[in-house]
């Protein structure tokens, strides 16, 4: 069981991505649904789609479903360069970071953090725009 599934929906996103594959399977949460239409409406993945899993064919013992997203990575020309160069975890689960609403470019403002507020998770162009802080989840360029 993970404990940290933002890391590990992050991990598995860039092992996928330094593989170059084009697809990879991440476990469910609402966070990562949230994450994850932030990288497609910032162009860094192609898309994403819920999976169910129906695991009652393969175990008798516990009937049960398992939900998924099937992000599509995003490569640029034929030797496949792909959109992100890397995924940063900042705020972690023993070491929290929040940041007021002047929050700092990321790389001149060529990658995004991704914040989580009071109203909801964004990125940190919309935060600053709408003046609210948060706790900086993830940085991505």
């Amino acid at each position: 069981m993970v404990n940290d599934t933002i890391s590990d929906m992050l991990t598995r996103i860039r092992n996928a991505n330094m593989a170059k594959n084009d697809l990879v399977l991440i476990p469910f949460t609402h966070i990562n649904l949230e994450i994850c239409q932030i990288l497609l409406k910032e162009g860094f993945i192609q898309s994403f789609k819920t999976l169910t899993l129906d695991v009652s064919k393969y175990s008798k013992l516990n009937a049960q479903k398992n939900l998924n997203i099937v992000v599509k990575l995003k490569y640029l020309g034929r030797q496949k360069n792909s959109c992100i160069t890397n995924l940063l975890r900042i705020s972690k689960p023993g070491n929290r970071i929040y940041a007021k609403h002047k929050i700092p470019d990321m790389l001149g403002g060529l990658g995004i953090i991704i914040v989580s507020t009071s109203a909801g998770i964004m990125t940190d162009r919309e935060a600053r725009e709408q003046k609210i802080g948060g706790e900086l989840l993830c940085s991505v360029w």
